[in-house]
């Protein structure tokens, strides 16, 4: 490993008991020292996600990273065993497995991926955590094909914001749920051919409507399932749902002779339990197909940032799911 100036200590944000964002305190911690495959990074920014949020909620010995934090981006300053030094200094935007809520974390190298240019470091910090999730569901998970039509619930969210430009300069058709007028108008900004309104009793109606009758493909489902008799309504034949939240161990009821009609496939994923071969599969794709567009036709919509020392504030913004886009911390020293 290589290294220069690194302390051994560190500021993070700590999560000192299960609870509320009040639970959420600055505390000293280790740095963490790169093993084989991994860098260092110090942290510019580190992006918030819901995923922090429940960890929050469960504690801190629910995974083995008391530090939430799934993304970030910054500068490697240090690299393991079979990393290139070559990468010393580079600026990347990478996803972790915990730890980002600090000044340094450790990341596999193959999912620290060099910054685009175009964007400052608080942009950067909220390409990864959504658009892996977004490229691996849509293309692993539920085969998105060329021509096929997509729907996403919850249009203005952070995965959404990114998946919906990207996917429209691919030539997908994009359609959106979302519970306002100003989410609806922004998921029309993102690229989408249209935004509904998810508690309207004609969501199927409308969707089939839009698309000459035939309904959708591919549907992202980030609300759990709650609009499921809807999504079942408005898929075309041989079409797939995909689910992103448990929404608290949420069940789902579904009347299986609509599902064997229309031969329909239901699935959902975690990302952070995959392997790193399967993440750089997707790493590599992203590489290929998004990261040419970033700057131009997809760029990240930040709602707020917040500094380190806030990152309970910014947990109650996340909650309180008002925000479009992506909250960040920025990091300081």
């Amino acid at each position: 490993m290589s290294e220069t100036r690194i302390p051994q200590q560190q500021e993070a944000i700590l999560i000192t008991a299960p609870g509320g964002p009040e639970v959420l305190r600055l505390g000293a911690v280790p740095v963490p020292v790169p093993g084989p495959e991994e860098v260092l990074i110090k942290i510019a920014a580190a992006g918030v996600n819901r995923h922090d949020c429940n960890q929050r909620r469960a504690g801190p010995d629910c995974e083995p990273n008391p530090v939430p934090g799934l993304e970030v981006a910054g500068a490697i300053v240090a690299v393991g065993n079979g990393v290139p030094e070559a990468r010393l200094g580079e600026q990347v935007a990478a996803l972790t497995q915990g730890g980002g809520y600090a000044h340094y974390v450790v990341a596999a190298s193959a999912v620290a991926l060099p910054a685009p240019r175009s964007l400052i470091p608080v942009e950067a910090a909220a390409l990864p955590e959504a658009l892996f999730t977004a490229w691996f569901n849509f293309f692993d998970v539920l085969r998105l094909q060329p021509g096929e039509r997509v729907l996403i619930h919850r249009g203005a969210s952070g995965v959404a914001s990114l998946a919906i430009p990207a996917l429209t300069a691919m030539n997908y058709d994009v359609f959106a749920t979302c519970g306002s007028d100003s989410k609806r108008a922004a998921a029309l900004g993102f690229g989408a051919r249209a935004a509904f309104d998810y508690k309207d009793a004609g969501l199927a109606a409308q969707v089939k409507a839009a698309t000459n009758g035939r309904g959708v493909d591919v549907i992202l489902d980030l609300s759990a399932g709650a609009h499921v008799a809807a999504d079942l309504e408005m898929l075309a034949p041989d079409g797939r749902i995909g689910h992103l939240s448990a929404g608290g161990r949420a069940d789902l009821s579904i009347p299986l002779r609509t599902l064997m009609a229309k031969r329909i496939s239901i699935t959902g994923s975690l990302l952070r339990p995959l392997d790193t071969q399967r993440k750089t599969a997707v790493a590599e794709r992203l590489l290929r197909d998004v990261w040419p567009l970033i700057g131009a036709a997809v760029r990240p919509a930040i709602a707020a940032t917040f500094s380190l020392a806030e990152a309970s504030e910014a947990h109650r913004a996340m909650e309180r799911g008002e925000h479009i886009g992506k909250i960040v911390l920025t990091v300081e020293g």
